[in-house]
Parts: C-alpha cells; sequence; structure tokens
C-alpha cells in the first residue's frame, strides 16, 4: 500500500506551477523490533522494577508515578487520575 500523502501543494517556479505530495519517509511496517533474550535458552526476559534503595523487587500493585518537587519530595499520581486528564491526541 503506497503511503498517504500529508500535505498537496504546488511549488510555483516563475511562470511554471508543479504539482507537489509531502509523504512520510518511513512506515510503521517497516519498522524493525527486537527482543531481549536469554542467551542460553533463547527465552525472552521480562523487565522487573527494583527499589532502588532496597535493590528489592517492587510489585506491580505498588508501582505508582510521581512527580519530583525537590530532593526528596514526590507528588504522587495514580492511573486514574493520569486517565482522567485526557490528552488529545496530536496525530
Amino acid at each position: 500500500m503506497a503511503p498517504r500523502s500529508f500535505w498537496k501543494g504546488y511549488l510555483k517556479l516563475s511562470l511554471v506551477a508543479c504539482p507537489v505530495a509531502m509523504t512520510p519517509a518511513t512506515t510503521e511496517n517497516e519498522k524493525v523490533r527486537f527482543h531481549t533474550l536469554n542467551r542460553k535458552t533463547s527465552n525472552r526476559v521480562v523487565s522487573q522494577y527494583v527499589d532502588a534503595v532496597s535493590g528489592k523487587p517492587v510489585d506491580e500493585d505498588d508501582e505508582v508515578k510521581g512527580y519530583q518537587r525537590g530532593e526528596n519530595d514526590f507528588v504522587l499520581l495514580e492511573d486514574e487520575e493520569l486517565d482522567a486528564v485526557g490528552l488529545e491526541s496530536t496525530r
């Protein structure tokens, strides 16, 4: 399938006008995606969050997003609060 142009117009040089269409240079279909694998078993490896101070794994239920205001001062944001913002897409 040919890429869809996102702008169409004319390039005017003196008395000559040429039609021009701009298309994306790449498509999503051509992207290569790699997985992290265990070299010995060829099984996929999954990421796990670890507490930076204690070094212990953090349960998924205990993970939360946060914004740092100061040295040791964070504003914690729950997923529901982030979903409620509902920003418009730029695409």
